[in-house]
């Protein structure tokens, strides 16, 4: 048996951890059926004024699924979700779901192009979409794919407040061709069977954010969604009946697993503002008082930088977990000196299913000493993480490699893509395509994408070990470092920053600042300040679009 396989981090979970043991199996379906019987009249959705209840939620989705039934829409076919975090998102994918049908969540930040790929690749039958998009592109882009069935909806519905923050440009729309989705939703009828899921039917069809070539389709099953939302639960320690702040959008799988998932699970409260804006953030922090959030470190820089971000905003909050995009712990302290809390770091991916290695909710997550870089936490129960070489043997403790992941939450393959399947996940082993290593207590780190490793003059340089010097700077909002061609040393680094509130982020003593603390080789040449830096819809600073500057 190998170091890995006696699994030493166990040794380092919490009591706690330890009593609850692994998670039960279990489907998201199956968790809402529960919820709908236990606590009919608790909130299940909160959105800006509105109240759902686990009641309505639970009406409203028999209506959507009568209505895809009634259609033609079949068991096992695809339903594209294209959505932000409105309530109509979860009646929408519960209806899909009653409907034995499989979700393909997709940003609504897509333009044409991409949504064809998506709808192509996928099979889509039915989509739901805002009525805005329906008119701006997405009805051009429906035409001939093969969709039979197109529902689309308001964000302005249930709410009455319209916050002009966020929604100042929404306004209800004729869409020409489609069916209102909640007129579908309120049709009276029979409540529809119960899909039986096994464990291994594919719940949702999610694409991979498209970094490095065509987006590919994670199949993650019933059971990776439903079993990994319940022992996240449970690993981080959410009480029951809590209410959960969607800070993540739900067509991502953090949103759409740590989120709408574990809520479910805990029979708790989803509170939703339909984008990220950080006033209306905040505003709702006070409003909903969520006990538990999960977002991208950027999220939790763009809240301390606004205006009116103040200790109390997180007075309600017992968790805070961070997921998506690099944590440094910068920010973490700097977060803590403002608020008195702590955030957990967490790591996974869309073929994750979310979460694989996780900080326990009782536990701060370890420094490396020699990189500076915090630990992305501990491998959950019925997880095994693996540090592999070049040659696929695994490494011991303490050297770096590429991190492969085995456990319930993994996904068995992509949709239609066999060689894609049998390249990252051969034997049902994720290969993650991530640098890192792990200590002798089972604590993992993560160094960077082996794809961001910078070579100057044969010396490897980290991103991630840069920015994390950046971001100690006060100056410093957000940073991004990346390798640029160079005719002496091949590869050189460059960094680009956005400035603090208030701040001068001067590039020259930026410099300096990195080449007092790094080794020759490793600190910027140059640094360019920009406004924001670019990043996904889920809060991942972009790289890529950072290097083709030059």
């Amino acid at each position: 048996m190998s170091w890995y396989d006696a699994k030493p981090w166990l040794a380092s979970y919490d009591e706690r951890v330890r009593d609850a043991g692994p998670a039960e199996p279990t489907t998201l379906p199956e968790a809402f059926r529960r919820a709908v019987d236990h606590v009919p009249d608790r909130t299940a959705v909160a959105y800006f004024d509105a109240r759902l209840s686990y009641r309505d939620v639970d009406r409203l989705s028999d209506g959507v699924a009568r209505y895809l039934t009634s259609n033609g829409f079949a068991r096992g076919d695809r339903l594209a979700l294209v959505l932000q975090n409105i309530p109509q998102f979860v009646i929408a994918l519960l209806g899909a779901w009653k409907a034995g049908g499989i979700v393909v969540p997709v940003n609504p930040m897509y333009r044409e192009r991409e949504l064809t790929h998506v709808l192509s690749d996928a099979g889509v039958k039915a989509i739901v979409c805002s009525q805005r998009g329906w008119n701006a592109y997405i009805a051009k882009t429906v035409e001939g794919s093969g969709v039979e069935i197109s529902l689309t909806t308001s964000e302005l519905e249930f709410q009455t407040r319209d916050d002009e923050r966020v929604l100042a440009k929404v306004e209800k729309e004729e869409t020409p061709g489609a069916v209102e989705l909640l007129e579908a939703a309120n049709t009276p009828g029979e409540k529809p069977p119960e899909p039986a899921f096994a464990l291994g039917d594919t719940a949702l069809i999610s694409y991979t954010s498209g970094t490095s070539g065509t987006p590919k389709g994670a199949t993650n099953t019933h059971g990776n969604i439903g079993t990994n939302a319940a022992g996240l639960g449970s690993f981080s320690g959410l009480p029951a009946g809590s209410t959960l702040f969607g800070l993540a959008p739900l067509f991502h799988i953090t949103g759409m697993v740590c989120e709408l998932g574990s809520a479910i699970d805990i029979e708790g409260t989803l509170a939703l503002a339909y984008r990220f804006d950080p006033g209306v953030v905040l505003d709702a922090f006070l409003e909903h008082q969520p006990s538990y959030t999960v977002g991208p470190s950027t999220a939790y820089m763009a809240l301390m930088a606004h205006p009116s971000f103040s200790r109390d905003h997180f007075a309600s909050f017992e968790l805070l977990y961070s997921g998506g995009a690099a944590l440094p712990p910068a920010v973490v302290e700097a977060f803590r000196a403002k608020t008195g809390h702590y955030i957990h770091n967490g790591y996974g991916l869309t073929e994750t299913s979310a979460g694989c290695v996780v900080v326990p909710g009782t536990l701060e997550a370890p420094i490396d000493p020699a990189s500076g870089t915090i630990s992305i936490g501990l491998p959950v129960p019925e997880t095994i993480v693996r540090i592999l070489g070049e040659d696929g043997d695994e490494l011991p403790f303490g050297q770096p490699g590429e991190i492969a992941v085995e456990g319930p939450m993994v996904v068995p393959g992509y949709w239609n893509r066999p060689d894609a399947t049998a390249e990252a996940l051969p034997g049902g082993r994720l290969l993650t395509g991530d640098i890192g290593f792990m200590d002798e207590r089972g604590w993992v780190y993560v160094v960077d994408r082996k794809k961001d490793m910078i070579n100057a003059s044969g010396f490897k340089v980290w991103p991630r070990e840069v920015e994390d010097v950046l971001y100690t700077h006060p100056a410093v909002r957000e940073a991004a470092v990346v390798g640029i061609a160079d005719e002496y040393r091949g590869e050189t680094v460059k960094a680009y920053v956005s400035p603090a509130p208030g701040a001068d982020a001067d590039p020259a003593e930026l410099v300096a600042w990195c080449k007092e603390r790094l080794a020759a080789y490793k600190y910027p040449r140059t640094v360019v300040v920009l406004d924001e830096l670019p990043k996904t819809t889920s809060g991942k600073i972009l790289r890529r679009e950072l290097r083709a500057r030059g």
